[in-house]
């Protein structure tokens, strides 16, 4: 498998603290700040070879990536099957938690949803392998290192998938614009949330497959949010209703 390309000191950083195999850091000649030495440490305690460089040749491997004076070659991301993800929240005694993407393809959307999941608590985030982002330097830019986090399952059909999780007893949360005030919906039990591409929003039939629909109330003189800020404030109020639940 060819090497993943991670640009900046976030994606570095997180990379190295979560034990992901670094081939090699490249580091900018003369490069000075606060984090600098706490990343080339954490290389060399992980063993990672440095290897310091003109700022061309980042500019040149980060393709367009603001650097910031450091690329790693990395091995490419592994992806967890579902077993793994369900015993993780096994293991922590957790409800299940876990967030679907419905074919989104901007790796902003994407990058933030796993950055807003991992701050959430999500178990798993379930990527189909046909028309969605690749989860590529991109998205682990824009997830801030959280891609090194959140365990992240590549699926084949989607309404098969969510066929099987509710199977083991998931509730299925789509989000739609045509739904119910999402505040209004119980959202405290092994759930799902299911975020709909960028414009189109859910599939036919994966809104068919859903168990309720919710919607944000829009209020101003746009009628939609982006994906990612949406499935943030979904994701979030599952939290605030299992720690009402919990009496947090």
């Amino acid at each position: 498998m060819s090497e993943e390309i991670l640009a900046g000191r976030n994606s570095v950083t997180e990379a190295l603290r979560s034990g992901r195999s670094i081939n090699k850091l490249l580091v900018q000649d003369g490069i000075k700040g606060g984090s600098v030495s706490e990343i080339i440490g954490l290389a060399k305690t992980a063993g990672v070879v440095l290897e310091f460089c003109k700022a061309e040749r980042l500019d040149k491997l980060a393709d367009g990536l603001r650097h910031q004076g450091f690329v790693a070659l990395a091995a490419p991301i592994r992806f967890h099957s579902l077993e793994e993800v369900l015993a993780l929240a096994k293991e922590k005694d957790e409800t299940p938690f876990l967030l679907l993407l419905d074919e989104l393809q901007d790796p902003q959307n994407v990058g933030a949803l796993i950055r807003t999941a991992d701050a959430a608590g999500v178990h798993g985030v379930l990527l189909p392998k046909r028309r969605s982002c690749p989860l590529n330097a991109v998205v682990a830019k824009i997830s801030a290192g959280a891609v090194e986090y959140v365990p992240v399952v590549q699926i084949g059909n989607i309404t098969q998938t969510i066929e099987e999780l509710k199977k083991l007893g998931f509730w299925i949360a789509g989000a739609d614009m045509n739904g119910e005030d999402y505040y209004k919906s119980n959202l405290t039990g092994p759930m799902v949330i299911v975020v709909g591409a960028e414009g189109k929003g859910l599939g036919r039939l994966v809104k068919e497959k859903c168990d309720i629909i919710v919607s944000l109330p829009m209020q101003g003189g746009v009628s939609s949010l982006n994906a990612s800020a949406a499935g943030a404030v979904l994701l979030y109020e599952v939290v605030r209703q299992r720690r009402v639940q919990a009496g947090v």
